[in-house]
């Protein structure tokens, strides 16, 4: 049989060692489909709920591979629904390919059904590469090109394919004028700075008395150096949201996420260096990081084009963290005082104590604070966790601690609600011998967890490790947002837009042949986990949470917080009698510390 443009596409996915596609089908894309049949489903192709959800697992599955994630959908409508999840892909730096369908080439330019000119449409997102195949020849340089983008410039590319085209006789490019061969191989590198460029960090990290360290997820590959960097420089480290799985929580000076979501510690271990060294993260808001003029700075960044950004940098060393990192560490001179570092491991167990009085404190029904806390313990050190958008993130930032061989991930950059669960089914797809726990606000479970849920039955028996543990925290309210409003705007809870029905997640969960799980209080919580963990199969476990526990920044003033419950008391009419008689009393509760200083937290 004559090999089409279809089957060659499969077959050359196959050779760069792709194993799974995820998407949603269409006529636009019918001659692939075709062709996967004739191919014996190889690579397998994977059947989301909606082709956004399928960029999200693409994008899941890169993360917690470290291949390259691809996605498939049809042309018009099944193309713009990819783009959520591409962008997700293109801010947090993932290499995704998506192959998309188009209308025929006969059609086009005449208002056809489903004619979209998506080179307009992915110009942005896919602006790393992004190709129309128009004739056979045109193959295989276009989808070579595309994954060696993908995974060099580590971003999401596209690959269009009209229907008609799909459909064509193979014809590989000739020795020809106009004919562009390609070939397969991409060959492992590294970047390294110069070395004077290192000999310059070196001197300023070791001028440093006070240093910190901040980590991103470029710095996954370098534990053991960061870990070393941090011990002869007698530095603390904190962990930008994306870089939460870079380095261990169980080191006594690592202290935990940095931002809005982040801990005291963290905090102040920026607000009080005199040194700051930056690896593998573009963390964007300056705000919480030193003052500037206040302390010298070094980054370590593969990316040239994210290098030197955020913060004023006195060196800035373009290179694989590892490898730079090898060459820094003969340079350094150990610091033999460590009243800094002490200092700030005294900063985290005050911490960790303060969180855990915060998780104990009696709410209306559950503390969504203790639901988090109670997982962390329970936590299989192999574990893969996903989290979603919300304020479920300020709980999976502040209370779940990194350890063994622990992976994690969120949308960091875009942070789009929505990505929690098909995160995590691309995570069980790239490791399939691991657990894996989504952690999911009612509002993004709403959005897209629900019908997700379906994808995870229908693949259940796929998995070597059956367990997919979805968490969700039910407080018919979006949340985040909320609170938001009422700090940032001094505006009360607006319930047409805030306030969401209350589903029964767990029996939903249940109605698909999965364990389905509510908790209406609080002594259930860390049963409800431990069940769900143990479960021979999916499990969804619902937690009925307070609403009115506040997402306290860690710099927040006692001041800020009085007013912020102020706002609360004055304008939210429908919840007056319930603040009044108790919330700013558990704010009190929620800052044991407060009379030490005016901003302590």
């Amino acid at each position: 049989m004559t090999m089409k443009v279809a089957d060659y596409i499969l077959a050359r996915l196959s050779e760069w060692g792709v194993e799974h596609v995820f998407g949603y089908p269409g006529d636009g894309i019918n001659g692939l489909l075709a062709a996967w049949g004739r191919a014996g489903n190889e690579p397998r192709f994977i059947q989301a709920r909606h082709e956004e959800m399928a960029a999200f697992e693409a994008v899941g599955y890169a993360k917690f591979s470290g291949r390259l994630g691809v996605c498939a959908a049809t042309s018009g409508p099944g193309a713009i629904h990819l783009l959520n999840g591409l962008y997700d892909a293109k801010l947090d730096h993932v290499p995704v390919v998506a192959l998309v369908g188009q209308t025929h080439r006969s059609a086009m330019g005449g208002s056809y059904q489903q004619e979209v000119d998506l080179h307009s449409l992915f110009k942005d997102v896919a602006s790393d590469f992004l190709e129309t195949v128009t004739v056979p020849e045109q193959l295989p340089n276009v989808l070579d090109r595309a994954i060696r983008t993908a995974y060099a410039r580590r971003a999401p590319t596209a690959v269009i394919i009209p229907a008609d085209v799909q459909e064509l006789d193979y014809a590989a490019p000739t020795h020809e004028f106009k004919m562009v061969p390609s070939s397969l191989d991409r060959s492992g590198w590294s970047a390294v700075p110069s070395g004077t460029s290192v000999e310059r960090a070196a001197e300023v990290l070791n001028a440093g008395e006070r240093v910190a360290i901040m980590v991103g997820q470029g710095a996954a590959g370098a534990r053991a150096e960061v870990q070393r960097v941090a011990e002869t420089l007698g530095a603390g480290v904190a962990k930008a949201l994306l870089g939460l799985d870079a380095l261990s929580d169980e080191l006594p000076y690592v202290t935990g996420s940095i931002g809005l979501l982040g801990t005291r510690p963290s905090y102040e271990l920026m607000r009080d260096c005199d040194t700051l060294l930056t690896i593998g993260s573009s963390f964007p808001y300056a705000q919480f990081l030193p003052e500037f003029g206040k302390a010298r700075g070094v980054q370590v960044d593969l990316d040239p084009h994210m290098i030197g950004m955020r913060y004023p940098y006195e060196v800035n060393l373009v290179g694989d963290a590892r490898e730079t990192l090898l060459r820094l560490l003969p340079l350094l001179e150990r610091e033999e005082s460590r009243d800094w570092q002490e200092g700030i491991i005294a900063g985290v167990r005050r911490w960790r104590e303060v969180m855990a009085r915060r998780a104990e404190v009696s709410a209306d029904p559950v503390n969504p604070e203790y639901v988090a806390h109670c997982l962390d313990p329970l936590l299989p050190t192999d574990a893969i966790v996903t989290c979603d958008s919300g304020s479920v993130a300020n709980w999976y930032a502040r209370h779940l601690r990194m350890r063994g061989e622990m992976r994690a991930s969120l949308s960091g950059t875009l942070a789009t609600m929505g990505c929690g669960v098909p995160y995590a089914i691309g995570a069980k797809f790239a490791r399939p011998d691991r657990p894996a726990v989504a952690l999911v606000g009612d509002g993004a479970m709403q959005m897209n967890g629900l019908a997700e849920l379906i994808t995870v039955a229908k693949y259940r028996t796929s998995w070597e490790d059956p367990r997919l543990v979805v968490g969700v925290w039910n407080n018919q309210d979006l949340n985040q947002v909320t609170w938001e409003m009422r700090a940032m705007g001094g505006a009360p809870q607006f319930l047409p837009s805030q306030e969401l029905p209350d589903v029964s997640y767990a029996r939903f969960a249940e109605s698909l042949g999965m364990t389905g799980i509510r908790v209406e209080k609080p002594e259930q919580v860390e049963g409800a986990w431990r069940e769900a963990l143990s479960a021979d199969g999916p499990a969804v476990v619902e937690f009925r949470t307070d609403p009115a526990v506040p997402p306290i920044p860690p710099h927040a003033t006692w001041e800020q917080m009085e007013a912020t419950v102020g706002s609360i008391v004055k304008g939210d009419t429908d919840r007056a009698g319930m603040v009044r008689q108790g919330l700013k009393a558990k704010v009190q509760e929620f800052l044991p510390h407060r009379k030490k200083a005016p901003d302590d937290s």
